[in-house]
């Protein structure tokens, strides 16, 4: 059985399995901490018509039933990353206070604590961004730092 792993920029990790008849369900990681079980609509692969959330606990029993320790060691290292250090990609979105406006405006890292290391514009990455940077709608945003100031860059973006 494959499991397919998928980054969703702003909330965490989802692990999907196929059925043999083609229902998808699948186990949503966020990055809070927060685990939900998920089966998505037939006709539209991405649309849940059901969620449940679970604890760790409950997560990893049904990873494990599922034949797929794959995802429980994926689940596990999701929330070591080293030693308190993370990594998410955040997209902006349109209507973000910081559409059209530089890095450098965000004052990220003063903030929060957390850095800003790349920024990826369609199939461009910029690595390292300077502060004079233009952030637009839709760039999808690489975030390094502890979970509370990666929290707090997601909410700047969002907020202001």
């Amino acid at each position: 059985m494959d499991v397919e792993r998928i980054d969703l920029p702003g909330i965490g990790t989802s692990h999907v399995v196929t059925t043999a008849r083609g229902r998808r369900i699948g186990i949503v990681s966020h990055r809070t901490g927060r685990r939900d079980l998920v089966v998505y609509d037939k006709e539209d692969p991405d649309t849940s018509v059901v969620s449940v959330a679970l604890s760790a606990d409950e997560a990893n029993a049904i990873a494990e039933y599922l034949g797929t320790a794959r995802i429980v060691e994926q689940l596990a290292e999701m929330q070591r990353q080293v030693a308190g250090l993370v990594t998410e990609q955040l997209v902006l979105a349109a209507g973000s206070p910081y559409d059209g406006r530089t890095l450098g405006d965000t004052r990220a890292r003063t903030r929060t604590g957390a850095s800003i290391v790349a920024v990826v514009r369609g199939n461009d990455v910029i690595a390292s961004p300077r502060p004079d940077f233009g952030l637009l709608a839709n760039d999808l945003v690489v975030v390094v730092g502890t979970a509370a100031g990666v929290e707090g860059v997601a909410t700047l973006l969002t907020d202001g």
